[in-house]
Order: structure tokens, then sequence, then C-alpha cells
């Protein structure tokens, strides 16, 4: 029997929720880390295709990101992972959606996936990443409530929200992104409750995303948005 796509997602999210490298791993790697496409030699900051059939994210260099940064140019098996990250001021999720959402804990991202032909969502833990049984629902009920999430990129663009310890944050996020959160928390994750230090971390990495997302709406007047401008790495 084949896998399904959710586990599919799974298994990738566990794949890049491995140790996060040093400093001195990562200088190496900048050097070391080539395109998969043609080979070419890659810096950290890169782009990602992802195939839609494994979801698998490749790395990918700035002439094949630019090969593949065209509607359709990857057909029905790679999708190249968008750069636009979005804050939202007036996100409209109180507690009664999202518990109708059936997330068990304060923190998720949601994605339109293809295979699946639905939309899914995903919760962070110490052990990777867990698929949720979303309410599709409820799920409609955020969209009239946030229209902009009809922008959504399948496959490659996120919802992440956090609600974790008052935290009140909405971003529209390149899935790779949501994939790094997961990463940091299965690596950082001690005993119960975690450990200070990943919180630490995890309030970190919004403060991050923060400065790097473009503050908008969720409602907007109409559908069209030019996608921001790539924003400094975190």
């Amino acid at each position: 029997m084949a896998p399904s796509n959710g586990t599919l997602a799974s298994s990738r999210l566990r794949q890049l929720a491995r140790q996060q490298p040093t400093p001195a791993q990562e200088e190496t790697r900048a050097v070391e880390e080539r395109c998969e496409l043609c080979d070419a030699r890659i810096g950290v900051e890169h782009r990602h295709l992802l195939d839609l059939s494994t979801r698998e994210l490749m790395c990918a260099c700035q002439a094949c990101k630019i090969l593949f940064d065209r509607p359709a140019a990857g057909g029905d098996h790679y999708r190249l992972v968008p750069d636009r990250r979005l804050r939202f001021e007036d996100f409209d999720l109180d507690d009664v959606t999202w518990a109708e959402l059936r997330i068990p804990v304060e923190m998720a991202f949601f994605f339109h996936s293809t295979p699946a032909e639905k939309v899914v969502a995903f919760y962070p833990g110490p052990m990777g990443a867990t698929e949720s049984l979303l309410e599709l629902d409820a799920w409609e009920g955020l969209e009239r409530a946030n229209p902009i999430l009809r922008t959504m990129e399948p496959d490659v663009e996120a919802l992440l929200v956090n609600r974790a310890h008052d935290a009140s944050d909405h971003y529209l996020v390149p899935i790779d992104d949501s994939y790094n959160l997961v990463g940091l928390i299965r690596t950082r994750w001690r005993g119960m409750t975690g450990g200070q230090e990943v919180w630490e971390e995890i309030d970190s990495f919004f403060a991050q995303l923060a400065k790097r997302a473009k503050a908008t709406t969720s409602k907007p007047e109409e559908e069209t948005w030019e996608r921001s401008a790539p924003a400094q790495p975190m």
C-alpha cells in the first residue's frame, strides 16, 4: 500500500527536524552545499523546491530558482517555495474557533495539500510534528473570517499560529519556516515542559520572524497581492 500524504509529510518533517548544525558546521556547509538539480555550489541562504510526490525539499541555486519561478514551470512534480512572509495584525481566531480546529496544543501550521486535496494541519512537539484531524468546516469558517488565507499557494505556503504563553502570532510563511520551527522544538525540548532554553529559542524564532515579515491585514479589500521582497536571513 502506498503511504498516505500525511505519512509522507510526517516523514519529511522528521527528517527536517534533525540536530541543527553548529556555527562551524554552518560555515562548512556554506562551502559544501550544492544545488540538488545542477550540482552548482550554493550558500547557506538559498531557495528550495518541493517535490510534491514525496514532500522532499530540494536545495536550488539562483539559476534553477529562476527556471522554476514561473506558474506551472515544475508541472505536477516540483514547486518553488515562495519567500513572502506576512504578519497579520487583525487575524480573527478566537478560542472557540481554535477548539473547533481540533488542535490539542497552542501552536500549529496549516497548508493546502495537493495530493490530499484538502487543508492539513500539523503541530510541533518533542517528537517532531504530528498531523491533526482538522475539522474542514472550522477551516472554511476561518477562511471566511480571514480572506487572505485563500491566497496561500498550495503545498508551499502555510498559516503558522502561535498561541503559547498568551502569544497571539499569526503568519503566512514559506513551508520551510514551519519545518525549521519543528526542528528547533524537537532538538531543544527537555523534560515534560520543554525547559527554559527551548522557550527562549521559540521566542527568538518568532521575534526574528516578526522582523522579516510584512505587517498586513487578513481581510484585504481586494485579493491582489504583490510578493514582499526577500528579507534578511534569520
